[in-house]
């Protein structure tokens, strides 16, 4: 089964970052997003990659094409020109890179990559993590028998809430759940029957798609209680990295 990853946008709110990189290739440790993302799939036997390029995508074709060196222990020889690789170390991915336009909308992205997917793959975006069994998606998926399934989370709280009565502070709650309102977490399986609903190349993914999926009840909810996080802002980027550097990072499942 395949997995496509939207990796082709801008990350305008991080864009203290992303002026030389696309977000997905923002670092948490030493290695960027998309390997967290992609390692994600992995541990549930998920290897086959489709990556949506778009803005900087060159650095994404770059970090895999040399992705050999980059894991393992290596002797130059320089005159003559001759590499030597030592303690061999590579994922055992197939990554398919996909040039989907510069300015394409989430839609017209998935459009394009049309003839690199079955009949069922699943679908994410290039900035969330989780901590989300991906295999139990797909079953769920399958038993359910829609075109889309969709991962949906309640996102955890910007500031602590208080509980108040009168003037005395009852109970007071560091980065609470939201509103009880589930959001779409961006980790999609998607039956290709999709395709009928993005109708060309400047279509949003998460409009006239989703919300005519939703028209046609063929778009199923995957409630999920777990760790989810967007990495949005160069805050949420901290966030994370503090996380994985304390050996605290719930997505790291494998």
């Amino acid at each position: 089964m395949k997995v496509v990853i939207l990796a082709g946008g801008l990350g305008t709110r991080i864009s203290e970052e992303t002026i030389l990189k696309p977000k997905p290739m923002l670092e948490i440790g030493s290695m960027p997003l998309i390997w967290h993302i992609m390692k994600i799939y992995s541990h549930y036997g998920l290897n086959d990659f489709v990556v949506c390029c778009g803005h900087k995508g060159h650095v994404i074709k770059e970090f895999f094409f040399n992705y050999y060196l980059h894991t393992a222990d290596v002797t130059i020889d320089v005159k003559e020109n001759k590499i030597i690789a030592h303690k061999k170390k590579a994922e055992p991915w197939k990554v398919t890179l996909v040039n989907t336009g510069e300015s394409t909308p989430t839609g017209g992205r998935i459009k394009r990559i049309k003839d690199y997917v079955g009949d069922i793959f699943c679908l994410t975006y290039g900035d969330g993590l989780s901590s989300i069994n991906i295999k139990e998606v797909i079953k769920f998926h399958k038993k359910r028998k829609k075109i889309a399934t969709v991962l949906a989370v309640k996102p955890q709280g910007r500031f602590g809430s208080l509980n108040i009565k009168g003037t005395n502070v009852k109970n007071f709650f560091e980065k609470p759940p939201g509103d009880n309102v589930r959001v779409n977490g961006g980790f999609f399986v998607l039956n290709r029957k999709i395709f009928d609903y993005i109708k060309d190349n400047n279509a949003i993914w998460e409009k006239e798609p989703l919300e005519n999926l939703a028209k046609d009840k063929q778009l199923e909810a995957y409630k999920f209680n777990g760790f989810w996080y967007p990495m949005d802002t160069l805050r949420d980027k901290i966030y994370l990295e503090n996380l994985w550097l304390s050996n605290k990072a719930p997505w790291k499942v494998w």
